[in-house]
Formats: structure tokens, C-alpha cells, sequence
């Protein structure tokens, strides 16, 4: 172990008057983002993963401007990234309100977004994934340099911060177009060096625009658009070719496509409110088994769902007024009350398109019969496996082993264990009666029994297959490991606790 392991592990034993009320601290919001940014970002890193926590910070900037889209304000978002990692995201919505605009960048728990409209007070948003005031603020805190500037009516308002802590404001008039800019750079007290792939922007990207058809996006001068959502998405992620022509369904608060193909595997894609949920959550649950319901509705039989879905490539996109995630970094959906409502609609959907298609129907059941086929060859092979597992194991279930093993010296790092594996001894007893005085007698740390029934075949001279059909000496070999050579062999000393009869 390393010294800086040890240290880590080593637990420093305090007294109770260390823990006082001058142990008690309160961090500022800023300050908390800034000491714990995991529980705000997930993992830090460097980019060379597509979670890493630069690319949750351009995505927490994106999301508000494509909350804006979803609202009918502003079709283009434009992204640029500098080689230094200086990231702006210009809208074209409606702005963020001017003499708000500095508490809505720095004030946790600040935003339009709380508003549910039960007060008279009329939803600024319908459907967001903006939910909790929290991600533009830990873009700010997070950030070397930090600027947003918000356009309205031909007025304009700027703020600027500088690790986290502001640095000046302007209000000024503009003929600019409504919208927001952030202007960001992650802090290198934070973060260490680091760089944007441009394959996981470019991932990033056209998700954006397969879940909001008609938005463009132009990230470094490169740009992302789709007019079918979810069936771009599938046509460009299916590994294989499809099956039937994908089926495709879009509704106010739904949209979801899938397909057979010739493989076995199922893999799906879910979002909430634009936010790709990576570990799925209610609506991607729902959306597999209302698949299955809907086969066995048209099949009239009690299929089974994994034969159903063999295969499957399938994306769902929902729209929640109020989405519950599981953590700040939106992973998976938790909302329980939205799973009967998904099942319904897409069953009801499935079994309408697929009556007016018959011959998709005809295709989706001769896939399922032969998942069903290999499905059954996979069992018997299991089986087999099974039972072979089982009689090994009953041949070996006659070895009571011990702690240490000849083959195991070089990987222990104490020198009393490399001694002890050394020591290593198999005992070879006639019968249970006689192993079981052994097996009281022994030390289990180095000393193994394995009772014989009755005197073993001699098979001195005899070829190997001999050995292999003969269970007594084939359970020796297992329990010496010695099949295929004396190299993992398991004991020092093997020593014949038997009778010395000639045989």
C-alpha cells in the first residue's frame, strides 16, 4: 500500500473538546459550491470523460436556452469554445429579466422556475430542465471568469464575477436582439487542466437537436439541426440494420420511436425535458413495458417480455411539468405518478400503428419467435452448465480445504503467509470415518483433507482419460489443480493417509 493510501486510511483520534462550537462552520453559497462541487456537478475531471464536470457546466448554460426554444422564443443557439476552454452560449429568447439578472446568476435557489402558476401568477416556463435556481449559479462559482448579459426591449444589463465573486455590473441601451450570453471559464482552483472533446460536444449537440426539432444550434461554427427528432436519432444509433421501418410516435407530452433488429441485445435511450437520463427512471420503465403489453394484447398469449424486447433499439422523450431526479446531475427520473399515463399512451399507440401495418405486426412475431428460439438454446446450454457445475462441485464438496495455498505464496505480501502457503499439505484419507478424525486433528490454516471412497483405480501406465472418467482420481486433480500442468499446484506435500496395501 502506498504511503498516501495509509495516510488516507489512518483515522486521526480527536478529543472532545476539539469539537466544539468552533468546529461549526457556515459556508457561504458560493463558497459550498466551490468546496463541494461534486454534489452540484458530479465528477470533476478533465474532459476525457463525457460526464466530467466541464461539460455539466456547458450543459447547465444550454439548458436555459433551450427552455427558451421549448417556450416558442428564439429558434438558434450559438456555442463557441476558445482552445482555452472559454465557453459563451448566446441565445435569442426573451432574456433574462435586466434588473433580476445579477440574482439569477449568484443567489442559490433564485430563478422563474418555481412558479407553478396555483398563486395567479401565470408559468414563465411549462415544462423545464431548470428545476431547482442552482445550475447557472454553480456555473458562476465554479468559474474563473464569469460573464452573462441579458438583451431586452433595446435595453441590455452585464455582470461579471471572478471566482465566484462579483466583479462589477453595467446596464446599457441595444439595438441587440432579446436573448441571454454566458461567457464562462472553469476555474483552475477547481478544475485541472483540462480540454473540451469535440466528440462528446458534438454528442451533446445532436442530442439538443434530435429532442427539439426545428431548434438550430451552431457549435463552433458547425451546425445541428433536425426536422424528425427522435427518428434522426434512432436512424443514426441503430448498429444493425432494422428490421421493419422504425415506428415513430409524437405527441404534446411525448414523443418515442423503436425497432427490431437482427440482434438480441435491448438498448435504449430516455430523456426528460431535453435531459438525457442515462440511467433511465420511471418514463424509460414504463416505455419498456408498455412494449410488452401491447405485443401480448395483439398476440392474444402470455409472451414473455424478454423474447418481446430481444432486439430492441428505442428512444422516449417526455415532457414534465415537474420532474423529480434522483440528483442535481439529472441522471434518472423518479416520478411515480407519470408511469400509468406513459404505459397507456404508448400501448395505445403501438396497437393502433400496428393494425394499420400488418406486415410490421407479421415481422415483430417472427422476431419474437426467434427470440424465443435461442432464448431456449441459451437455457439448455445453461443447464448443461449447470449440472456440470454441480457434479464438479459434489467431487470437490469431499475436499475440506484450508486458508493458504502453494499457488497463492507469490501474491501474499507478509512473509509469515508466504511460509504458511508453502506449508500447504493435502491429506488423502479411506473414508469418511477416517477424514473425520483427520479434519478434528488438522491445523484448517495449512493442512486440507480429502476423503477417498474406499482405495482409488491404479492407474499407473494408464492413459489421461483414464484419470478424467475415474471421479475419486478426477477430484484429486481438481483439488491438486493440476489438469492441465503442475504449475498451479495447490500444496507443498500431498501426504497418503491410507492403508499400505500394495495396490
Amino acid at each position: 500500500m502506498s504511503d498516501a493510501a495509509e495516510n488516507a486510511l489512518n483515522f486521526q483520534t480527536v478529543s472532545d473538546d476539539e469539537y466544539g462550537s468552533q468546529a461549526i462552520k457556515t459556508l457561504k453559497p458560493w463558497e459550498h459550491i466551490r468546496t463541494r462541487p461534486g454534489m452540484y456537478i458530479g465528477r470533476i475531471g478533465n474532459g476525457e470523460h463525457h460526464d466530467d464536470g466541464i461539460y455539466v457546466l456547458l450543459k447547465e448554460v444550454i439548458d436555459n436556452s433551450v427552455d427558451e426554444f421549448v417556450m416558442g422564443q428564439g429558434r438558434r443557439i450559438e456555442i463557441s469554445i476558445s482552445p482555452e476552454g472559454l465557453a459563451t452560449v448566446r441565445d435569442y429568447g426573451r432574456g433574462i429579466p435586466l434588473d433580476k439578472l445579477r440574482e439569477c446568476v449568484s443567489e442559490i435557489n433564485t430563478g422563474g422556475k418555481f412558479i407553478t402558476g396555483k398563486d395567479g401568477i401565470k408559468r414563465p416556463f411549462s415544462s423545464s430542465i431548470g428545476l431547482n435556481g442552482v445550475g447557472l449559479k454553480a456555473v458562476n462559482f465554479l468559474s474563473r471568469e464569469f460573464t452573462a448579459t441579458s438583451w431586452r426591449g433595446g435595453q441590455a444589463a452585464r455582470v461579471r464575477f471572478q471566482e465566484g465573486v462579483f466583479a462589477g455590473e453595467e446596464k446599457f441601451a441595444s439595438a441587440e436582439p432579446n436573448g441571454t450570453e454566458i461567457c464562462f471559464l472553469p476555474s483552475s482552483e477547481v478544475f485541472p487542466p483540462f480540454h473540451y472533446d469535440p466528440k462528446y460536444l458534438r454528442r451533446r449537440m445532436q442530442h439538443y437537436s434530435w429532442l427539439n426539432s426545428g431548434l438550430s444550434i451552431i457549435c463552433n461554427g458547425e451546425r445541428y439541426f433536425s426536422r424528425r427528432g427522435l427518428l434522426d436519432l434512432l436512424e443514426a444509433k441503430i448498429e444493425s440494420d432494422p428490421i421493419y421501418e422504425i415506428i415513430h410516435y409524437k405527441s404534446e407530452r411525448m414523443e418515442f420511436a423503436f425497432c427490431h433488429t437482427g440482434n438480441f441485445n435491448e438498448n435504449y435511450y430516455s430523456f426528460v425535458n431535453t435531459q438525457y437520463t442515462s440511467d433511465g427512471g420511471t418514463h424509460l420503465a414504463a416505455f419498456k413495458e408498455a412494449i410488452g403489453k401491447a405485443i401480448c394484447e395483439l398476440s392474444n398469449k402470455d409472451l414473455e417480455y424478454d423474447d418481446i424486447r430481444g432486439g430492441i433499439t428505442g428512444a422516449i422523450a417526455i415532457k414534465v411539468q415537474d420532474p423529480v431526479f434522483e440528483s442535481q446531475t439529472k441522471n434518472k427520473l423518479g416520478n411515480t405518478d407519470i408511469k400509468a399515463g406513459i404505459i397507456t399512451e404508448v400501448k395505445q399507440a403501438i396497437i393502433a400503428y400496428l393494425y394499420k401495418n400488418p406486415e410490421t405486426k407479421g415481422q415483430i412475431f417472427d422476431k419474437i419467435d426467434k427470440n424465443r428460439s435461442v432464448r431456449k438454446q441459451i437455457q439448455a446450454v445453461r443447464k448443461g452448465a449447470k449440472e456440470l457445475a454441480q457434479k464438479s462441485m459434489l467431487k470437490i464438496a469431499k475436499l475440506r480445504d484450508c486458508k493458504y495455498h502453494l499457488n497463492e505464496a507469490e501474491s501474499r505480501r507478509k512473509e509469515d503467509e508466504k511460509r504458511k502457503c508453502e506449508e500447504s499439505m493435502l491429506f488423502l484419507t479411506e473414508g469418511n470415518s477416517a477424514a473425520g478424525s483427520v479434519v478434528t486433528a488438522r491445523d484448517p490454516e495449512t493442512q486440507a483433507v480429502f476423503s477417498l471412497r474406499g482405495k482409488p483405480l491404479n492407474c499407473y501406465g494408464r492413459r489421461k482419460e483414464t484419470v478424467y472418467q475415474n471421479e475419486e482420481l478426477y477430484g484429486i486433480m481438481q483439488a491438486l489443480g493440476i489438469e492441465n500442468s503442475l504449475d498451479n499446484l495447490r500444496y507443498g506435500k500431498v501426504v497418503i493417509a491410507t492403508d499400505a496395501d500394495v495396490d
